[in-house]
């Protein structure tokens, strides 16, 4: 089961699709346009999804957009630890570590995502933690805690809430203080001395006002070693973490401040070589997660925290006002060796630094036949990325010893945009949504770039000598585009809906946080390079996509059995390609530095189908309680570049979208046996991607074959519901996958020796966890 096929995975569609139409299954999705989203499982009766996305309480099948809905208890007895799990259940999702750090994340939905974490670059995917958006990735891999539920949201998202986001979003909702005093304990043991804790407190102090805190501790020793560093493990965690929470509710007014905080001492992560060093000779190591990597001139730290402020008022019958304000703050330093050798052929010690604040504004409506919403959004972000480009060996070979790159990139963000969205039921069975967004991004940069001798650079060590500016830049611009919405949908009876939706998604553009603006050309011949020239050379335009989907929901024997099918065209243009590239200053042959490459060359079809289902198969058959449930997913992409320019030439034909399976499937049972006083679940899945480029170009060695991840679980829960205890097995077969790489041999060169890494996915573990709650 290592290699999924293209075939493999057609048989599979087909075969599933027909036994879906024979059993008209249950989807595991739930469909919401708001974060107050309940899942109500009652697994004798089935599972009925409830959602109040337009602020009244109806079924998920009665939303015409498809959203997948992790509930608590799912991910709980899943042994779900990372958000970047989920990506195994969900279709057309790609959740990734980005590469060379330990909690950056990298997302992808339907083809449309950013890979670059550097500073100068929007997300394609938001994430949002209990409403407010996350702008940056930096310290977004959020494991998963004191959570009641993960939404993921596919395709443009913007005109009920938040940010505009191009691809989709994902929310990450903490769970509601209940009524009553509670303290709950849950922990875990298992494969590299993993050694979680998590401890959570709730009280009422007054008839209006609880309090709550959660604090987790959670630590695993290195899949891997550093080979020459003594005590520095590989793909090791050592985390911190804090949340805490006050709620005042009086009926009419629900106030919810809440805060968190996060630090990371975990080692640097390191990539594997792929080939031998050329001058050191190093060889290839036999364990993928070892590495050699002696770039040690900073620690590797992550520090964030940041808090909200939630109002609902009830104005009236029909007009509910929320205000969410949002802050957020993290800094981290990040070794990242890209050579993983003790020689500094290519070493990038890193540091980000990141701070937000965002305040939207939402007024509600609810009528007998007409509802919607209306608000207004509000970003202030400041993202500053610096890091060195050590190229000692490089440096070496040209008499130019310790050559080093500093490049320092600050961007300011600030975003406003109002939007509405509003639902008509024209009949009882037919009903109309329109919505739109006008975005207001206004982009200001500073990128300074520096060549220095001697070694790292002033931000790091001391000593080095500057001998060149080869980037001074300055400069703001403002995107603006309005986007709309618009859906019918058709039910003829209440267990059916056929919906359609056409939504337009908008990215802003911004400057290049690692371009050369000694590199820009004289486009007018004149003789000088202006500083408009410059500036067209630095900037990037916005991007778009129009997404068309066509969906249908039925829900069939007392809601026991339901399908969901969605299909799916996008039209992506004007699609941004960061990256950077070697290259040789004085023309010796030898490529001595490196340059911001970031275009507008590309434009893209994506068009697919997701599947999404479960369904009560089978219960009371084993005595009174015994049930047995199975869910199922299949996504289907067809991603192609109509365009991809390089200079004047299309070379569309060898590029593909980068970081998106053309399949993705994941097929789970849960068979519940009443134990003594308890019930006893048995839990299996198999999750199933097809081929996949981390770039747009072929990279050997970084290129992930098709593959699949197989996982079990048994589960104890006492009916008092008062404790539980769970044995859980990931990876079982123990398959080696790349996740993410560095390439800088076949598509550009950059060092002596042979740079080409990867990184990987985690290996076979097993841990038990067990919860207590007084």
């Amino acid at each position: 089961m290592t290699n999924f096929t293209k075939r493999s995975a057609t048989r599979f569609l087909l075969g599933g699709a027909g036994l879906a139409v024979a059993a008209s299954l249950t989807p595991a999705a739930a469909s919401a346009q708001d974060t107050d989203v309940a899942t109500r499982a009652n697994e004798d009766e089935g599972n009925v999804i409830v959602v109040t996305a337009r602020r009244r309480e109806e079924r998920a099948l009665d939303v015409p957009i498809a959203v997948t809905a992790l509930s608590a208890e799912q991910l709980e007895r899943s042994g779900t630890l990372e958000i970047t799990e989920v990506a195994q259940t969900v279709p057309n999702l790609t959740l990734e570590v980005s590469r060379g750090t330990n909690t950056t994340l990298t997302a992808f939905i339907r083809g449309v995502g950013q890979q670059d974490p550097v500073a100068g670059f929007e997300a394609g995917v938001g994430l949002y933690v209990d409403d407010v958006y996350l702008n940056r990735p930096q310290a977004a891999v959020l494991d998963v805690y004191d959570v009641e539920r993960i939404e993921v949201l596919r395709g443009p998202q913007g005109t009920l809430y938040g940010r505009n986001t191009i691809g989709g979003a994902i929310k990450y909702v903490t769970a509601r203080l209940p009524d009553e005093t509670q303290v709950k304990i849950r922990g875990t043991y298992g494969s590299y001395d993993q050694a979680d804790l998590i401890i959570t407190a709730s009280t009422p102090i007054s008839d209006t006002v609880r309090i709550g805190a959660s604090g987790a501790r959670l630590s695993r020793g290195g899949f891997g070693d550093n080979l020459v560093q003594d005590g520095v493990e590989n793909y090791n965690k050592d985390v911190w973490a804090a949340r805490g929470t006050i709620e005042f509710d009086n009926g009419p007014v629900f106030v919810r401040l809440a805060g968190d905080y996060i630090k990371d001492n975990s080692d640097p992560r390191q990539g594997h070589r792929f080939l031998p060093g050329v001058i050191t000779g190093a060889p290839v190591l036999d364990d993928v997660y070892d590495t050699r990597a002696g770039l040690d001139v900073v620690e590797q730290e992550v520090e964030a925290y940041g808090g909200s402020l939630n109002v609902a008022v009830e104005v009236s019958d029909t007009i509910t006002f929320k205000s969410i304000t949002g802050y957020r703050e993290d800094k981290s330093t990040t070794p990242i060796d890209f050579d993983s050798l003790p020689v500094g052929d290519l070493d990038v010690p890193t540091i980000f630094e990141n701070d937000q604040v965002s305040q939207e504004l939402q007024l509600l409506y609810e009528g007998d036949r007409l509802s919607g919403v209306l608000g207004a959004y509000y970003l202030d972000a400041n993202a500053f990325t610096a890091f060195d480009a050590a190229l000692f060996v490089t440096g070496d070979l040209i008499g130019l010893p310790g050559l080093n790159a500093q490049t320092l990139g600050d961007v300011n963000t600030k975003t406003w945009s109002i939007f509405g969205d509003f639902t008509y039921d024209l009949t009882d069975q037919l009903s109309i949504s329109v919505g739109g967004r006008y975005t207001s991004d206004k982009r200001t940069s500073r990128v300074l770039r520096t060549t220095f001798i001697g070694g790292y650079s002033d931000l790091f060590a001391t000593g080095a000598i500057p001998i060149a500016v080869t980037s001074d830049f300055e400069g703001s611009d403002t995107f603006k585009e309005f986007t709309p919405r618009a859906s019918i949908s058709y039910k003829p009876n209440e267990n059916h809906n056929i919906y359609f939706t056409y939504s337009k998604g908008f990215k802003g553009g911004g400057f290049d946080p690692r371009g050369q603006t000694s590199n820009a050309p004289d486009a007018d011949g004149d003789g000088t390079v202006s500083q408009d020239e410059i500036f067209e050379f630095m900037r990037f335009e916005p991007e778009t996509v129009d997404s068309f989907e066509l969906g249908w929901k039925a829900s069939l024997l007392d809601n026991r059995l339901n399908v969901a099918i969605a299909g799916f065209i996008s039209n992506y243009k004007n699609v941004q390609i960061p990256g950077s590239k070697g290259f040789d200053t004085d023309g010796d042959g030898v490529t001595d530095t490196f340059v911001g490459v970031t275009t507008n060359a590309a434009s893209a079809s994506i068009n697919g189908v997701e599947f999404e289902a479960s369904a009560l198969v089978g219960r009371d058959f084993a005595g009174p309680g015994s049930r047995f449930n199975v869910n199922w997913s299949v996504g289907y992409i067809d991603a192609e570049y109509d365009e991809y320019l390089d200079g004047e030439t299309d070379i569309s034909e060898f590029a593909s979208v980068q970081n998106t399976p053309e399949f993705t499937v994941n097929f789970g049972t849960n068979l519940g046996l009443p134990l003594a006083s308890g019930m006893l679940d048995f839990l299996a899945d198999i999750s199933l991607q097809s081929d996949v480029q981390q770039f747009e170009f072929p990279t050997p060695f970084i290129d992930q074959d098709g593959f699949a991840l197989v996982n079990a679980s048994i589960v104890y829960t006492d009916d008092s519901d008062r404790w539980s205890i769970g044995v859980h097995g990931k990876n079982l077969f123990d398959k080696r996958y790349v996740v993410a790489g560095y390439d800088f041999v076949f598509n550009t060169t950059l060092g002596i020796e042979n740079n080409v890494i990867g990184f990987y996915g985690d290996p076979r573990r097993f841990f038990v966890t067990g919860e207590v709650r007084f």
